[in-house]
């Protein structure tokens, strides 16, 4: 029986710069980075608070079809592929500290029916978003324009 997700796969145009940020600036930490052979690389991290999680940084490359990497290689450049999201107790703090290291935002903390949001790009593109959760029932939505 499937027990939990242990590992999920980040497109990332750089694996360094991309580890860097995630370590550097969001507070990851790193798992595994390993040469396994001249053309792959297995590189890492984990949040500190949930290390049985580990995202695997990872280019759009072989053995992937050339079309594929191409198209994925053009999603990236137009912030088109999704990442990740995140909880955080407080957004709007958050959102503040990670704008003065230079995190590029899609949009501010706004409140939603279930809790305060916030959108950014991570530094290959993803759009990855922030939540500060509340309890929430269905009949919060109703006439909610979430667009």
């Amino acid at each position: 029986m499937i027990t939990n997700i242990s590992l999920l796969s980040l497109w990332v145009k750089d694996i360094d710069e991309s580890k860097a940020f995630y370590t550097d600036v969001l507070g990851f930490e790193v798992g595994d980075d390993l040469q396994l052979g001249p053309d792959f690389r297995w590189c890492t991290i984990y949040h500190p608070k949930q290390p049985e999680i580990h995202l695997h940084l990872t280019t759009p490359s072989g053995p992937l079809p050339d079309y594929l990497i191409e198209a994925m290689n053009r999603a990236q450049s137009e912030g088109g592929l999704p990442g990740i999201g995140m909880d955080v107790d407080d957004c709007r703090a958050t959102y503040e500290d990670l704008r003065s290291r230079g995190v590029e935002f899609l949009q501010e903390p706004e409140e939603r029916p279930y809790g305060v949001e916030a959108l950014m790009r991570d530094n290959s593109g993803n759009w990855m978003v922030l939540v500060e959760k509340r309890e929430f029932t269905p009949e919060d939505f109703e006439g909610v324009d979430l667009s």
